[in-house]
């Protein structure tokens, strides 16, 4: 590749890209789960929490935003978010200055509405999400990718597979995001020759596996 990265920001990028699309997958079924816990299923929110290996308590409808998006667990979104804009910085000199700018402010949305005596609501949610979709378009129309820009995506297509795997997403799509992952290991270092083995079936996917060749690849590009 035509960049040289050091590991530390290749770790970075690669987290941020983990960062958002958590944050992102997160957001949508939180709505979805919101909606629910209203007038259908009060314990949507504790059955998607459950997939996240969290127990989550709530009260209602709001306190289960309040509690997704602050409570004291590791799926809270300020503190994913926070840890987005922190390798954001990081990394600021790769990063498009539209999306540097998009990810700050994802960042401060959810510290200001932490402090606001409005709670949070799914407007909120609905703004967040479309800083993220910005955040995608402006990483994805660099003309030229460079190394970078790799391992952010790649660091996207993990947590992808990740969380297509926590929620029982069809086999097909799990073997097409490691088609891609695997192009990403061969464009960074053709010469290390990473590849996830094509699995038979769910079972077969080692997550645990696949973040070795991640680290190898850092280590060694």
């Amino acid at each position: 590749m035509d960049q040289l990265l050091t590991a530390n920001v290749a770790t970075n990028m690669y987290w941020l890209g983990r960062y958002l699309e958590r944050v992102e997958t997160a957001l949508y079924k939180i709505e979805k789960a919101f909606n629910m816990t209203i007038d259908v299923d009060k314990n949507a929110g504790v059955d998607l929490y459950k997939k996240f290996g969290v127990e989550l308590e709530y009260t209602d409808s709001s306190d289960f935003l309040k509690e997704a998006i602050y409570g004291d667990h590791e799926a809270n979104v300020m503190n994913i978010t926070s840890n987005a804009r922190e390798s954001a910085i990081i990394s600021r000199i790769y990063i498009n200055n539209s999306a540097f700018g998009e990810i700050i402010e994802l960042d401060a949305l959810f510290k200001r509405k932490f402090n606001d005596t409005i709670p949070i609501d799914y407007k909120d949610l609905d703004h967040a999400l479309s800083l993220i979709k910005e955040i995608w378009g402006e990483t994805a129309s660099r003309k030229k990718q460079k190394s970078s820009d790799y391992f952010f995506k790649l660091g996207r297509l993990i947590e992808e597979l990740d969380i297509c795997i926590r929620f029982s997403r069809d086999f097909e799509i799990l073997k097409q995001i490691i088609e891609e992952i695997n192009s990403i290991f061969e464009i960074l270092n053709p010469e290390l020759d990473l590849k996830i083995d094509s699995p038979k079936d769910e079972s077969d996917i080692d997550i645990n596996k696949i973040h070795s060749l991640v680290n190898e690849l850092i280590v060694e590009d």
